[in-house]
């Protein structure tokens, strides 16, 4: 009988230590990530992500011990709570999910746009394919922030995550900054650099952006009508509904087309990336881990060089480093590079074993004068087109003085472009007037610097019109061509030199004099 009683306590006893065991073992969130793998091999760990992530736990368990009296549960219970989940998942667009943070839109419009998207696949997967190089380091700074991941897809919306788009309006990269908006938060536009093509600075100030308009407004749909419309836009058309009486959602405010769609493109492909089989979609396969590390630059070094020796392509490199649209990257403003994981520590080994000479074989030359490119071509021994291709100058206009070319390094030159010219460097032009073409005739003792103060030229270009050097000087009656603007009159201070003005020859050959 005591045996009897016994036993039936035992076994009540265990059955009430399991069910609190069970209930123990529970816990709601996600742990993040233990691990970091390489872009090219996702199993590769980082030896200190364990360590970390079983301080987390640790952490995480000690938080749950129950303090108290301690309160059995049923199992039915114990069956509806999860379990433990210590790992983050692998699948890059399932952590996006997860983050998702913003009230969901719903309308016509976004109905619209999932069918412009959904009936484009090809589009979708070409799009979602670009972002895989990109997508981790932006969920992670969101998450670091502890911004809602549907921002992460906004660069589809933007620039279908083409770090070298640039709009009409002169908006340029992945976020699509304008020139001023980029200035406003320290994205650096000079001659050798745009930051608001290059990833980390780029999406840094993107997010400072957001965080500011959603501080401003308090919703993140109206935060983003103010990221595409601009803040003064937006709250201006607040300001109207408010006097109306009218409501000040997103949704109620009178907004240009973009702006109206803006949103609803945004939803539209959070909804694909949430649920892809119910729209035929096909989101390529993104690891949860990241696709590059940054590399410190020491040295001036050519862009060619750097990929050969990070052995990528130079299509990679340049999707990684978009704002390196020189052939030359000046270590003293653009101190890091972005490379595939292990692309990285090749980078290092191969550059510490470099023996082919200099790293760099571009320098920076300021243009002494205003000059034109055929000019400064000739001045540097660089062909002129050579020039106009590596420094953007267009046809037809003048090089300021001051202006920071790129130009071919002597073998002589060992010193690094300064930060100062790295970081300040611009290239300056105006618009060539129209010119016409004259020809006077020279007096005596006439020379390449009395004609040019006659008129009023350079004498560099009096030379270079007349193939002559700019200490020549002419035989009285020489013909002396110069190229003038078209609505100055072409006079002298003394002298009755006869002109001929440009246009075309007749038969005979000679052309038309008129007085000066």
């Amino acid at each position: 009988m005591e045996k009897s009683v016994l036993n039936k306590f035992l076994l009540v006893f265990g059955a009430v230590s399991s069910l609190w065991l069970a209930g123990c073992a529970v816990i709601a969130p996600t742990v993040s990530s233990v691990s970091t793998p390489s872009a090219s091999n996702p199993n590769t760990t980082n030896p200190a992500a364990p360590q970390a992530a079983s301080t987390a736990v640790a952490a995480k368990h000690q938080a749950l011990i129950p303090q108290g009296p301690l309160q059995p549960i049923t199992a039915a219970e114990a069956a509806s709570l999860g379990v433990a989940r210590l790992t983050a998942p692998a699948d890059l667009w399932e952590r996006i999910r997860r983050g998702f943070a913003m009230p969901d839109l719903e309308g016509p419009l976004v109905l619209d746009r999932e069918q412009w998207y959904a009936t484009r696949p090809d589009y979708m997967f070409r799009m979602t394919e670009r972002s895989n190089k990109y997508l981790f380091h932006i969920v992670e700074e969101l998450e670091r922030r502890n911004m809602p991941t549907e921002l992460a897809l906004l660069p589809f919306i933007e620039s279908a995550f083409n770090p070298q788009a640039v709009s009409s309006a002169k908006a340029a990269g992945m976020w699509q900054f304008m020139p001023s908006t980029g200035k406003n938060f320290d994205l650096k536009q000079n001659a050798f650099r745009d930051d608001r093509r290059d990833v980390l600075a780029s999406t840094r100030a993107a997010l400072d952006y957001l965080q500011k308009l959603y501080g401003m407004f308090g919703d993140w749909q109206l935060a983003l009508a103010a990221y595409n419309w601009g803040e003064g836009s937006v709250g201006r058309a607040i300001a109207k509904n408010q006097h109306k009486g009218l409501g000040t959602s997103y949704s109620d405010l009178v907004m240009p087309m973009e702006t109206r769609f803006y949103v609803p493109k945004l939803q539209a492909v959070k909804n694909i990336v949430a649920r892809p089989k119910a729209f035929n979609a096909s989101l390529p396969d993104i690891g949860n881990h990241p696709y590059f590390q940054t590399v410190d630059i020491r040295r001036d070094i050519d862009v060619a060089l750097a990929a050969k020796l990070a052995e990528v392509s130079m299509e990679d490199f340049k999707a990684l480093n978009p704002s390196a649209s020189r052939p030359v990257i000046l270590a003293a403003g653009t101190p890091q590079i972005l490379l595939p994981w292990d692309n990285a520590a090749i980078f290092e080994r191969n550059l510490q074993g470099y023996a082919g000479g200099r790293l760099a074989t571009w320098t920076v030359w300021i243009v002494p004068m205003a000059m034109q490119p055929r000019q400064a071509a000739l001045r540097i021994g660089m062909a002129e087109a050579d020039l106009r291709a590596v420094n953007n100058i267009p046809q037809r206009v003048t090089i300021k003085a001051g202006s920071t070319l790129l130009v071919p390094r002597a073998a002589s030159v060992q010193a690094d472009v300064t930060e100062h010219v790295a970081e300040t460097g611009q290239v300056s032009l105006s618009r060539d007037a129209a010119l016409q073409r004259s020809v006077v005739k020279a007096g005596k003792k006439e020379t390449v610097a009395s004609i040019a103060k006659r008129y009023r030229v350079s004498a560099s270009n009096v030379a270079e019109w007349n193939n002559v050097s700019a200490t020549a000087a002419f035989a009285p009656g020489q013909q002396v061509v110069l190229f003038t603007p078209v609505k100055a009159k072409l006079t002298g201070k003394s002298g009755p030199h006869k002109t001929a003005k440009a246009g075309p020859r007749k038969k005979t050959g000679k052309t038309p004099a008129t007085k000066r």
